[in-house]
């Protein structure tokens, strides 16, 4: 059964120092953004007193967030500019983790290392940080309506790159037909199948929009069903990354998020001592979780991350 926090002084004391006893490594916190600290360019109450408050505790905290939009780098001068102190290493994306597969685990032709993205700028940041060649993206040589010869070219071939050898979807502000027709026709050639992240929505301005998993769909359909390997939260390819780069005993770290499907599925999947739902993103009830059949359910929940302050 989960905990509700939101005024329990002493759960909150308690929930926050559980992570503490009996361990020499980092008490990580790990941190979704959009829809946890803030939605949009909209920083929720409370969000910097918080985090002050947990530092203060001596937590390690890590921003882990699917929003392949932004580099780490990008996230790290949001953060800053809310008020929110934090460096480059602190930031996991799905961008990153991504980034990190293809140059260092994936095995590729040496005539076949380019990576065709629908996506935007963030994945080519960190595409480019690993030395990863790409096309697409936010070339505008691919954002314009499909014209009747590109059928020929593209079928023929003709306007195909042979060295391209993965796709790599993540959430794409300038998807077109140009672009999906490019990437089911790599795919159709071998390419291996990526996403940054499947979120099905993107929580923003108090609303939910489109997420990375409506890029990745039509193509899901038209490869009859074949999924991509995704980086992002729920999969445990990243609290790998997470974990070899802290080095800390993950039933002593917390996951604190606004989805279930991916936050904390993330969490309990990885064996985290602790998951913490908030209710200012995508989760609005805690009512989602309710019923002995639920799989997916938080240690706790509070309505709002600032609640944490007692």
């Amino acid at each position: 059964m989960s905990k509700y926090l939101t005024g329990d002084k002493n759960g909150i004391a308690e929930f926050i120092s559980r992570f503490d006893v009996g361990s020499t490594t980092p008490k990580v916190f790990l941190f979704d953004c959009d829809g946890v600290l803030w939605s949009g360019d909209h920083l929720f109450e409370g969000t910097v007193e918080t985090l002050e408050m947990l530092r203060s505790k001596g937590k390690q905290i890590v921003f882990v967030t699917n929003n392949s939009t932004k580099s780490r780098a990008d996230y790290k001068k949001k953060l800053e500019s809310m008020g929110i102190p934090a460096s480059v290493d602190e930031v996991f994306g799905s961008s990153y983790s991504a980034a990190i597969y293809i140059s260092r685990i994936l095995s590729l032709p040496p005539s076949q290392k380019t990576v065709f993205v629908l996506g935007e700028s963030g994945i080519e940041t960190e595409l480019d940080s690993e030395s990863i060649p790409h096309i697409g993206g936010t070339d505008p040589a691919y954002n314009r309506l499909i014209d009747p010869k590109d059928y020929t070219s593209i079928a023929s071939g003709e306007t195909l790159d042979p060295s391209v050898g993965v796709v790599l979807a993540g959430l794409d502000f300038h998807l077109n037909y140009l672009k999906l027709a490019y990437a089911f026709a790599y795919l159709q050639r071998g390419a291996k199948f990526l996403a940054t992240n499947t979120d099905t929505t993107l929580p923003s301005a108090g609303s939910l929009f489109p997420g990375a998993g409506a890029i990745s769909a039509p193509l899901i359909a038209m490869m009859g069903g074949e999924r991509p390997m995704a980086f992002g939260k729920p999969s445990q390819a990243m609290m790998d990354a997470i974990e070899g780069k802290f080095r800390f005993d993950r039933k002593k770290a917390c996951m604190v998020g606004d989805r279930l499907d991916t936050d904390i599925r993330f969490g309990i999947e990885g064996g985290l001592g602790g998951t913490l739902c908030v209710l200012t993103g995508v989760t609005i009830s805690e009512k989602e979780w309710g019923g002995e059949d639920r799989e997916v359910v938080p240690t706790a929940w509070v309505k709002r991350l600032g609640d944490l302050r007692g």
